[in-house]
Parts: C-alpha cells; sequence; structure tokens
C-alpha cells in the first residue's frame, strides 16, 4: 500500500529560516519558485548569466542569480534543468558548494537512477514530483487547489530528509490534493516506460496509424484528423474526470460496442510483448545509455532527425489547418 500524505503530515516550518534555491526557470521552475515564494519560503532562482528567463523571474518578484551563486547560498537546491543538462550543471556549479546537511532535490529520479549524478554522502537527497505540467502546478495553487505529487527519499543524511521534501511539497501545493511516497528507480522507470509505451510513443504512433488508415482508404484528412486525432482529447478528459466507466458510460452503445470487440485486436499479445521489451530496456538502462549518448556528443543528430521526419507528416499541415477554425484554442 503507497503511503499518502496531505497538509496536515506536512510541517512548512522545517522551512523557516532556509534558502531554497530554484535550479531553471521553465515549466516546473517557475511554478515551483512561485508557489515556494507565496507559501512564505524564502526562494532564489539560479540560472545561467545569459538566460532568457531572467527577466520574467524577476519581473515575478523572485531574485535571480548564476547557478553557482544560487548553490552557495541556498541550503535546499531543486534541480529543474533538463536531464541531458543536469549532470554538468550539478558537477560544474552545484557540486563545488554543497555543504554538510545541505539537501539536493530533484523532480524527476532519472540522473540519481542511473549514476549520472553522485552525491557526496554529507547531504540529503530527495525527489518532489508534481503529477502534472509546471502552468498546472501554477493555475491549481492559485486557485487554492493543488496537483498530486511524488516525493522520494534516495539518501538521509540528516534523519530530516523524508519530512523536509513533505514541506516542499506542500509548499508548492501538492499537499492540497495529495502525496505519494514511492522510491527513485519506481518512478523512473514507471515514468520512462509510461511515456514510451503509452502517453507518448503508443498514443501518438496509435493516432497516426488512424489517421494513415482513413486517408489511404481515400477518406478525407480533415475527416481522418477529427476521427483519430482531435477527438482524442475528449476521451481522456472524460477517464481522467471518471475512470473507463464514466467513458463508457458517456459515448454512445455502439462506440462502447466497437471498444469491445475491437481493442484487443490493436493492442494484441505481440504489442504486450514489446511492452516488456520497453521495460526491460528501461530497466536493464539500455535506454538511459541510448539517450544519454545522443545527447552527449553534442549533435543530437537522430533525435533531431526524428523530430525533422514527424514534424513533416501530412497530419501536421491538416491539423494547423483546422485548429485555425477553432478560436478557444487561440491564447
Amino acid at each position: 500500500m503507497i503511503n499518502k500524505y496531505y497538509d496536515t503530515d506536512c510541517n512548512l516550518g522545517l522551512l523557516d529560516g532556509k534558502t531554497i534555491a530554484v535550479m531553471g526557470f521553465g515549466s516546473q521552475g517557475h511554478a515551483h519558485a512561485m508557489n515556494l515564494k507565496d507559501s512564505g519560503m524564502n526562494v532564489v532562482v539560479g540560472l545561467r548569466e545569459d538566460s532568457a528567463s531572467a527577466a520574467s523571474a524577476r519581473a515575478a518578484g523572485l531574485e535571480v542569480m548564476t547557478v553557482a551563486e544560487a548553490a552557495k547560498k541556498a541550503d535546499i537546491i531543486m534541480m529543474l534543468v533538463p536531464d541531458e543538462k543536469a549532470p554538468s550543471v550539478y558537477r560544474d556549479d552545484v557540486l563545488p558548494h554543497l555543504k554538510e546537511g545541505n539537501m539536493l532535490m530533484f523532480a524527476h529520479g532519472f540522473n540519481i537512477h542511473y549514476n549520472q549524478v553522485q552525491p557526496p554522502s554529507f547531504i540529503d537527497v530527495a525527489m518532489v514530483a508534481p503529477k502534472g505540467p509546471g502552468h498546472t502546478v501554477r493555475s491549481q495553487y492559485e486557485e487554492g487547489k493543488g496537483v498530486p505529487s511524488l516525493i522520494a527519499v534516495h539518501q538521509d543524511y540528516t534523519g530530516r530528509a523524508k519530512d523536509i521534501a513533505l514541506a516542499y511539497a506542500s509548499g508548492i501545493g501538492a499537499g492540497r490534493a495529495g502525496i505519494l511516497e514511492t522510491s527513485f528507480k519506481e518512478e523512473t522507470e514507471t515514468d520512462l516506460f509510461g511515456e514510451q509505451a503509452v502517453l507518448c510513443g503508443g498514443v501518438t504512433e496509435l493516432m497516426k496509424a488512424g489517421f494513415d488508415t482513413l486517408v489511404e482508404a481515400g477518406y478525407e484528412p480533415e475527416m481522418a484528423y477529427f476521427e483519430c486525432i482531435h477527438e482524442m482529447k475528449l476521451i481522456i478528459d472524460l477517464i481522467n474526470s471518471g475512470g473507463f466507466a464514466m467513458m463508457r458510460y458517456s459515448i454512445s452503445n455502439t462506440a462502447e460496442y466497437g471498444d469491445y470487440r475491437t481493442g484487443t485486436r490493436i493492442i494484441t499479445q505481440e504489442t504486450r510483448d514489446e511492452m516488456k521489451r520497453i521495460l526491460r530496456e528501461v530497466q536493464d538502462g539500455t535506454f538511459a545509455t541510448e539517450f544519454i549518448q545522443e545527447f552527449g556528443a553534442g549533435n543530437q543528430a537522430k533525435f533531431l532527425a526524428s523530430r525533422r521526419v514527424q514534424a513533416e507528416h501530412p497530419l501536421e499541415a491538416v491539423g494547423k489547418k483546422l485548429r485555425d477554425m477553432m478560436s478557444w484554442l487561440r491564447k
């Protein structure tokens, strides 16, 4: 049974008098820094000297300094830079300034789990990982709500690592919705598998295959886009609200019957076997090694080529034209 915590289980007072350095001011970084500030915490933001985000952070009333300066000043350091950049940022600008009893934090376990960051023994190491994008973490906080979050402790030097992680999670609003305790290993492996096999790789390839099947059969691309891509959000929103049961209650009997008749013909035993292979590649480090090599070389050739090929698929042009018709999608 997974342990769950709420604000009543968290002691924000543990953060009193401590300086929290949020490294990065992107999607998660801006939400963590602003929510912590609004919760009364002493927050600084660590950025490159030429960072385009510095002006936005200062406009939000936050103190901005270099990563090294922030690390030197901080008691708690939250690493919210991209996975591929974190090891060098840590090595060059954070590690030299770590002091006994500091807390090093992450929002994803990748670099700790795969030993890309190897912290010294005299600090605490923990994770606070909101299960939602940064803009939602921020907007829900502003509405007096919160986004559920995971916490995990990798290294408990002070004996208070879990309590401090809970306090941090409460400070960003997660205690209003629920904080679930996990491990760096479990968070990393389930997160990578979910992204690859279902949420990103699986879903986009499924939608693309549906689009291609209809277009190749002579149907209009616009119709194929609506039926196989655009309406995906409608289904997912229903599932998010009430699970598969609510989705099936809300759709037509025709759609529900087709669901039961066809789903296992698409997700076959072969597909499930491939999912197990994908999970093994996450567990044994095959994916991590490939990712590190791809970005470590600096050219990211395979990654950028894949991005370019996917962007050139006809569904992108069709989708853009249709979205331009939908005024409610415009910012």
